[in-house]
């Protein structure tokens, strides 16, 4: 469809510029692209009688109609073609169903006052029957559709095969009937042209010779009576016009059209108080009977589409997830012609995307969620979208599991990490842990590969993940240490690590933690050269941690008790959440240890 719209875009372009044969063209196209659009067959209605091929645009608007019969421009079209094809009434009654639609149109306001005025300059003027056209040829020889009607009849279909004889047809056309007619009727051909042009029976008027009988259809008219050569012929009365038919009176019309309105109202009363039952029912929990009166509600007014949103929604609370996005899907198609209300649009949507959620169809789920709130934005739609959304990323997690691809994508990292290609082992480590995001292994063997890569906030990142998922997983304690370390932050490296002696009971990794403990003090030690105690304190109390503990009334007593007896210290070291605090001021600096 995107397609078809470029390509309407271009041939608008066109009509803008008064080149209609490529507009039609190019409408044309898109039509074969998108062939129930009815406003491409408005547009090329209207360029086909840019082209004054009026019966072309007329089949073009009687198409856009049939399409949706609600479109007003599109019995504006209709109007214009009849127009143009001077066939005045039928025009007239299109403008009219028109203004029906859309009483405050311009377009077919302004249409309808052009038909009628062109039907009273017909009726006198110069081309209509009076001494400047005897015969009336000029409206019958002007006709667009004259050489169709020509071709297909069966007294002029041959003729019309011989080319001379089209150019003398064409040259009474474009003269209005008034080129040298006399000459013309020599060829006994031109007889059957008049004729079907006059739609009479030619051959049926043919008089005896020496009457002076009009010739059947001829009466009336204002063409002068032949009468015989002697002198003692009495001229014939001319007879008289068969008179018209009277139209019918304005008032029965009006009566009939009140009937009309009457019964649709009748319909929709009726329809409504179906509604109601209905909804009566659904809260009482009565579905079979509320989608009986539902459907009954469509069936006689079949212009509002919330019998369909309320059938659906019947549907939705017996679990018929299927039959309830099918009524809702024919809801929104039905408001689509019959231009509903765009939030009901938006309700048959929703309604859909609740359905495909129950379904577990989470990705249709998402679409419909997504037109709903393209309609119109509400609360209720938006949070169930993300929710979704939040849900079908963990389903497609949880299906991107696999313990073997992810053991495999671990190897291959820990072989290019091996050889020195840290982004590579990075790429590897990642898709082990897509592959099972609960191995924390995978998690520190990549903060590793972002510490080689000087990626420290990623490295500290994984490591804290891998202690979350394995708290006893003293390696990534070590790699978090590790990566504190480098980011300078040594008091936190050094908590990181005593950390890790408790968690070893084992003592399997003793000697890698006194290691990296001694390499941590001598570099605080190394910073803190030169330091006064003032320093000292200034450095340590940027730590928001110390601070508080420093704030806490609790320890500062403690810390006043200690320095009369130090000996108290150690009683208090016993608590272990005081033993905690101490131990983080003595890695500050605050507390200074012998």
């Amino acid at each position: 469809m995107s397609d078809a719209a470029a390509i309407k875009a271009e041939a608008n372009k066109a009509f803008s510029a008064k080149d209609y044969a490529t507009a039609s063209k190019l409408y044309s196209d898109a039509i074969a692209l998108d062939p129930t659009n009815h406003v491409l067959y408005s547009n090329r209605s209207a360029s086909k009688a840019g082209l004054r091929d009026y019966q072309g645009a007329l089949e073009d608007a009687e198409k856009c109609i049939e399409i949706l019969p609600s479109f007003a421009k599109g019995h504006a079209r209709k109007g214009a073609a009849l127009h143009g094809l001077r066939e005045y009434p039928e025009a007239v009654s299109a403008y009219e169903t028109g203004l029906q639609i859309d009483p405050a149109n311009d377009v077919l306001k302004r249409g309808l006052d052009e038909v009628k005025k062109a039907m009273e300059n017909d009726a006198n003027g110069p081309f209509a029957g009076g001494a400047g056209d005897p015969m009336g040829l000029g409206r019958m020889f002007s006709d667009p559709g004259l050489v169709r009607k020509l071709e297909s009849h069966p007294k002029t279909a041959d003729a019309m095969k011989d080319p001379a004889f089209r150019q003398k047809v064409a040259a009474l056309q474009a003269s209005g009937g008034m080129a040298d007619l006399q000459g013309m009727m020599s060829d006994p051909r031109m007889l059957s042209v008049l004729g079907v042009a006059m739609g009479i029976d030619i051959d049926a008027m043919e008089r005896p010779e020496g009457s002076n009988e009009m010739p059947p259809g001829m009466a009336g008219s204002s063409q002068p009576q032949s009468f015989p050569s002697s002198s003692t012929a009495e001229p014939q009365p001319e007879p008289k016009a068969a008179p018209k038919p009277a139209p019918e009176p304005v008032q029965e019309e009006k009566e009939e059209a009140m009937d009309v309105d009457d019964e649709e109202a009748a319909a929709k009363k009726a329809a409504e108080e179906e509604k109601q039952q209905g909804n009566v029912a659904y809260k009482a929990r009565k579905f079979e009977e509320a989608i009986e009166h539902y459907t009954k509600a469509w069936d006689t007014w079949p212009k509002d589409v919330t019998f369909l949103t309320n059938l659906s929604a019947v549907y939705y609370e017996q679990a018929d997830y299927p039959k309830a996005i099918e009524t809702a899907e024919k809801a929104v198609e039905e408001a689509r012609g019959l231009r509903a209300d765009f939030k009901l649009v938006a309700k048959a949507f929703g309604r859909i995307g609740s359905s495909y959620l129950k379904m577990d169809d989470l990705e249709n789920a998402i679409k419909y969620f997504q037109k709903s709130l393209t309609e119109h934005r509400t609360p209720d739609i938006l949070t169930k979208l993300r929710e979704t959304e939040k849900a079908k990323i963990e389903k497609d997690k949880q299906a991107y599991i696999d313990p073997a691809k992810a053991e495999a994508a671990r190897e291959e990292g820990n072989t290019a990490f091996k050889a020195g290609l840290y982004a590579d082992a990075v790429k590897h480590y990642t898709e082990a842990i897509k592959r099972l995001p609960t191995e924390a292994k995978s998690y520190n063997n990549r903060a590793a590969a972002y510490t080689k890569l000087l990626a420290m906030p990623e490295a500290l990142r994984d490591a804290e993940e891998a202690i979350k998922i394995d708290p006893k997983f003293v390696k990534a304690y070590i790699r978090k240490a590790l990566t504190q370390q480098a980011m300078k932050e040594h008091t936190k490296a050094l908590e990181t690590l005593q950390k890790a002696t408790e968690i070893d009971v084992e003592k399997k990794h003793t000697r890698e933690l006194e290691q990296n403990m001694s390499n941590i003090m001598m570099e605080m030690q190394a910073q803190r050269a030169g330091e006064t105690d003032e320093q000292t304190y200034e450095r340590a109390m940027r730590d928001p941690e110390v601070a508080e503990i420093m704030g806490d009334p609790i320890m500062r007593q403690i810390l006043a008790d200690s320095q009369q007896d130090p000996r108290a210290l150690m009683d208090h070291m016993k608590n272990p959440s005081i033993a905690a605090k101490i131990q983080k001021l003595i890695n500050a600096g605050i507390i200074k240890t012998r």
